[in-house]
């Protein structure tokens, strides 16, 4: 007789080893980003250098990770867990935001559904549902012009 057989799977891991972090504080991304989460009266301004950190770190373009966290929680306004990138359809738990980052940026850059691919193409994989890639890349040019 053939069944279904279920084993739970962990969300998402607890948490990820943090890096060191370079010095971020001269950066100038820095500043566009932390404006852009301020003038948004979001949370997430608190981790603008993880945002650059995480970005840098797994080479993705340092204004993703925030646009996507915009998109899905307004900056970690809503959402619950530390999630603030809707991760699993809002499932995934996440100790701090800053776990919630490196999650989601090295799932970005290394997970086998998002390696090697376009932005629109990583946009499609992320969320398919009509003008989601749209709304990710205005929030990126809101953010900053220049990548």
């Amino acid at each position: 007789m053939f069944g279904v057989v279920y084993l739970p799977v962990p969300l998402a891991p607890r948490t990820l080893p943090e890096q060191p972090k370079h010095e971020y504080r001269s950066d100038v991304r820095l500043i566009p980003l932390r404006q852009f989460f301020n003038r948004c009266e979001c949370p997430a301004a608190e981790y603008a250098v993880d945002f650059l950190a995480v970005a840098d770190e797994f080479a993705l373009d340092w204004r993703l990770l925030p646009s996507l966290s915009f998109v899905e929680s307004t900056g970690g306004k809503s959402g619950s867990h530390n999630n603030l990138f809707g991760w699993n359809s809002g499932l995934a738990r996440f100790d701090t935001p800053v776990a919630a980052i490196r999650f989601v940026g090295h799932h970005l850059a290394q997970a086998a559904q998002y390696r090697s691919k376009s932005l629109d193409q990583v946009l499609a994989t992320y969320n398919p549902v009509g003008q989601y890639a749209a709304k990710v890349k205005s929030v990126m040019q809101r953010i900053s012009a220049v990548r």
